[in-house]
């Protein structure tokens, strides 16, 4: 149970408290279960949706936003702000961008990227309750903490310390490949709005990835970040033109 007690104390604000400092390939096994994490944070958001559904859409889909972020701990939401203003004032040098990566501070760019990136995902839910596509929920937490096992399995890691340094070097390859692969399987049960998330999801991980190695030559623990954010709104944004634009025989 260590490992999937080490993902759950990461990537969510649960009271989880480890009785032993973890190995490294106990980290390296802990990165197997976030989709797992994504998929009780889905459940969650779409317990609140079913039962408050008599809610106004507008406060509905707020607090379920909110409720997202709260139980990440805006984990990911640093991740991306550190990653905007890097990318931005890093003027294309490596170092540079690496340094103000580790910068605690959150720049102007960084604020606006959260704005952005907030303002879209809310837009999303608040069509996904209207049209009370309530389950779909579950999926988009599910697709953003698959992007850490494809970056860890395809990525190198930069940074020689921390917690990412761990995984990438103790991560269980094969299994990780098959979670992987599973998961993705399962946005069928979503019909074609469902695959087709899923290959949206896909080409902008890749896309990602493409832009890390351009940059930094790999990825650090804030792009990992950025990329589980960035990955779950495309995903919501894309479900949601689906619903409008495939015919009505393929949702």
């Amino acid at each position: 149970m260590m490992p999937f007690l080490i993902a759950l104390q990461f990537l969510t604000t649960f009271p989880i408290q480890l009785k032993e400092m973890p190995s490294k390939q106990q980290n390296g096994q802990s990165l197997l279960f976030y989709p797992l994490i994504g998929l009780m944070i889905g459940a969650i958001l779409f317990a609140i949706a079913s039962l408050l559904h008599a809610l106004p859409i507008i406060l509905l889909s707020s607090l379920i936003l909110v409720v997202w972020i709260w139980l990440t701990g805006g984990l990911h939401l640093d991740g991306l702000a550190d990653t905007a203003d890097a990318w931005v004032g890093g003027f294309g040098d490596k170092e540079r961008t690496l340094a103000i990566m580790k910068d605690p501070s959150c720049g102007p760019i960084g604020v606006l990227s959260l704005i952005i990136l907030c303002l879209i995902k809310w837009s999303a839910i608040y069509v996904l309750i209207e049209q009370q596509h309530y389950s779909a929920l579950i999926l988009f937490p599910i697709l953003g903490r698959l992007a850490p096992l494809f970056l860890f399995l395809t990525t190198q890691y930069v940074r020689e310390k921390g917690l990412g340094s761990s995984i990438a070097e103790f991560i269980p390859k094969t299994v990780a490949v098959m979670v992987f692969v599973l998961c993705l399987l399962a946005s069928a049960y979503f019909s074609w709005v469902g695959i087709f998330t899923a290959m949206i999801f896909m080409v902008t991980l890749i896309y990602l990835r493409r832009k890390f190695m351009q940059r930094i030559g790999g990825i650090t623990g804030d792009t990992v970040g950025a990329s589980v954010e960035i990955c779950e709104t495309v995903s919501v944004f894309s479900f949601v033109l689906l619903i409008f634009y495939l015919p009505i025989s393929w949702i």
